[in-house]
């Protein structure tokens, strides 16, 4: 499995400690930043994760800032990526069990350490159910490719 791994500097020391216990388990990570703390603007590193999913070059990806919700927003545009917000595991799990969910973001300023590895573990050892849940994610993607509401 690749997973790829974006923050900003909201995000930027949880997405330190999720990439060294990812590291561990030896999953390939692509880091696309940010580097530091320095403010940086989120939506760049939310498109960064989104785009290296589209280029086929990771499988899953993990985007975190201060909420977990600008950079959602920004990956989200994205055609093809399907990012949750997830501040618990049960809605990590089903994130990418029903609605095959590419990309978790995560909150790096309300979502302690621990929690934020348990929703990780989860979240990328969950596969898509398919079934009726696959007809529901062709919904979106058809809306999706015809820029129709």
């Amino acid at each position: 499995m690749r997973v790829v791994l974006g923050a900003d500097h909201g995000g930027y020391e949880l997405k330190e400690a999720i990439r060294t216990h990812l590291e561990a388990q030896g999953i390939e990570i692509q880091d696309v930043g940010t580097h530091s703390n320095e403010s940086v603007d989120y939506p760049m590193y939310g498109f960064a994760v989104g785009n290296a999913i589209i280029k086929g070059e990771a499988d899953l990806g993990i985007a975190i800032c201060g909420t977990g919700q600008g950079i959602s927003m920004a990956a989200n545009k994205l055609p093809g990526i399907r990012c949750a917000v997830c501040t618990e595991t049960f809605s990590a799990r089903m994130a990418r069990e029903h609605n095959n969910a590419n990309v978790l973001a995560l909150g790096g300023r309300v979502t302690g350490v621990g929690l934020a590895l348990d929703i990780v573990d989860i979240f990328l050892k969950t596969e898509f159910a398919g079934g009726r849940h696959a007809r529901r994610i062709n919904l979106i993607t058809e809306i999706e490719l015809s820029k129709k509401i």
